[in-house]
């Protein structure tokens, strides 16, 4: 195996800067796909049922093929990996501009989910290969991969309404291609494999229970309910509005996410943890209750701060070979509860009352968080 050439400081960042943008410029096709399918599914050839189905199939490949991916990426390394990741992107984003029907788009959801994978598990690996900085790396990374998102939702929003819903995906296309751009400068050295007999365990850890119920409540429960709650109050066209309201979260990251990795360095990633989660529970109580707008904008807040806590964590907690295997672990309960938070806020949303709901996603988050702060966890 070819040995890892010394880098510095500088260099740590570099890559972790080039792999945030190559996904970064990847993800659009996908963000833009949530806003714009259930919205205009007649015009993809599907049902709205069919739409749903489509938007989960992404998260539950990643579930069955992130051990798969993780070692693809331990032999061959960033750059090839990676680079496979951002034509497979393209040649998604092209197949929503040209293709019709269930059984096309959900191939393409599947090459999608594998690509987004490895994308986010390079990110990640890159942001933590060095235990000095990796927080601030983490933050920053997730910043620029943020930007793509952001600045595409509305972009959507508003070309659906002139040219219809297909259309702003060639410019996807094109977007993803160019992360090559971006893959190129990755380095082409593969990584040790993970240990024998480090698998994904049905019985998760403190970190694999935390992430799963951060992704049930935050990227499930709280966008559903913030579109389910405050469908009446949204002014204007809805197509935009919802795409603005979106891009808010990605503007968040894009703002704060640096910040909270620059606080993790200074006073630990777990205290923070614990700290920014208690807060986070705080406002969806708050949410529940009604005062909807205030603290949907404080757990928007809070939730990009939280973003870039866990990776760094991770990596402390796993050190050596099992690092990429441990961040890939991670990131399938944490889509474990991200599909399973939209299946929970449709059937609960409309027949239990929403401060019960929300109080115990509240409940859950602090005590999972809580008890990630031990000397010696998972």
């Amino acid at each position: 195996m070819q040995a890892m050439p010394q880098l510095t400081a500088s260099d740590f960042d570099r890559n972790s800067r080039h792999a945030a943008l190559a996904l970064g410029l990847s993800l659009p096709g996908d963000t833009v796909l949530y806003l714009l399918l259930p919205m205009f599914a007649p015009a993809f050839g599907i049902s709205l049922f069919e739409a749903g189905i489509l938007l989960a199939a992404n998260r539950l490949v990643r579930i069955a093929g992130y051990g798969a991916v993780a070692r693809f990426y331990a032999h061959h390394g960033e750059r090839l990996t990676c680079s496979l990741a951002a034509v497979a992107a393209a040649v998604c984003a092209l197949g929503y501009a040209t293709l019709s029907g269930f059984i096309a788009l959900l191939c393409l959801r599947l090459l999608w989910g594998l690509a987004f994978a490895a994308l986010n598990l390079a990110t990640q690996a890159l942001a933590t290969v060095e235990p000095a900085g990796a927080a601030r790396r983490a933050g920053r990374s997730r910043a620029f991969a943020a930007l793509g998102p952001m600045l595409a939702l509305p972009a959507g929003g508003v070309c659906a309404l002139w040219l219809g819903p297909r259309v702003i995906f060639f410019v996807f296309a094109v977007l993803a291609l160019s992360a090559l751009l971006a893959t190129r400068h990755l380095p082409a050295v593969p990584h040790p494999a993970p240990p024998p007999g480090k698998k994904w365990s049905r019985f998760p850890g403190r970190l694999d229970r935390f992430s799963f119920i951060e992704g049930l409540v935050l990227d499930g429960l709280f966008i559903i309910g913030l579109s389910y709650l405050g469908r009446d109050l949204l002014p204007g066209n809805p197509v935009i509005v919802a795409g603005v309201l979106l891009s808010v979260r990605y503007l968040a990251e894009i703002v704060l996410s640096s910040a909270g990795g620059d606080l993790a360095e200074r006073y630990g990633a777990e205290v923070l943890l614990v700290c920014l989660a208690v807060l986070t529970s705080v406002a969806l109580v708050g949410f529940g209750l009604g005062w909807l707008w205030t603290c949907a904008l404080a757990i928007v807040i809070l939730r990009a701060l939280l973003l870039p806590l866990l990776p760094p964590l991770v990596a402390l907690r796993t050190p050596g070979p099992g690092r990429i295997q441990a961040l890939a672990t991670r990131s399938i309960w944490r889509d474990l509860g991200a599909g399973a938070g939209p299946v929970l806020a449709g059937m609960l949303l409309p027949i239990v009352p929403s401060a019960w709901i929300y109080g115990v996603a509240a409940l859950l988050l602090s005590a999972t968080a809580i008890a990630c702060w031990a000397p010696r966890s998972d």
